[in-house]
């Protein structure tokens, strides 16, 4: 099946971050192509500021990348990853550290309904209250799996990359 991932790294971050560098290497090792875009221009404009800029940016990445496509981020990455899934088609949504909301932001999270998606989340998350994104996976029969971590899941990124892999293989061929 392999396509396009799309990784989307978080806020204060770039696309050499730790945890989307891991995923990008598991993609390529099952032979998906990965991309990282940059986001660090629009996140100068602060978090509310950044949501817009950086969805239209990751729906014109996605809508010239080959198919199937996986959406993948962390936490900013995560949110966007979720809304430019309501506006392009695929076959995958992996999110991690997800916000529900953004201050001053006037959308709550949202994603494309029916799409295999997973959630990884920290329970000492200090950034997005995990309970939030427990509730929203429960109401989607979304898979999520919660680790000992906070918001970076620092002490976790072989995990989740591990699970990266089991998600990658489990879509649909």
């Amino acid at each position: 099946m392999p396509g396009t991932v799309i990784l989307s790294h978080g806020s204060d971050s770039g696309p050499d971050a730790t945890k989307v560098g891991a995923l990008a290497k598991v993609a390529e090792e099952l032979g998906w192509d990965s991309m990282r875009p940059d986001f660090r221009e629009a996140d100068k404009l602060g978090h509310a500021g950044s949501v817009q800029p950086r969805v239209d940016r990751l729906v014109a990445v996605a809508r010239a990348a080959a198919q199937p496509l996986v959406l993948a981020g962390s936490s900013m990455g995560a949110f966007v990853s979720g809304l430019a899934s309501l506006r392009v088609p695929c076959a995958g949504i992996f999110l991690i550290a997800l916000p529900m909301a953004i201050p001053r932001w006037s959308e709550r999270f949202d994603m494309a309904a029916g799409v295999p998606a997973m959630i990884v989340h920290g329970f000492n998350d200090e950034l997005c209250p995990v309970m939030q994104a427990a509730v929203f996976a429960n109401a989607r029969r979304i898979p999520i799996l919660l680790l000992p971590d906070d918001h970076r899941l620092s002490a976790h990124v072989a995990m989740v990359a591990d699970q990266f892999r089991g998600f990658l293989q489990s879509l649909p061929r």
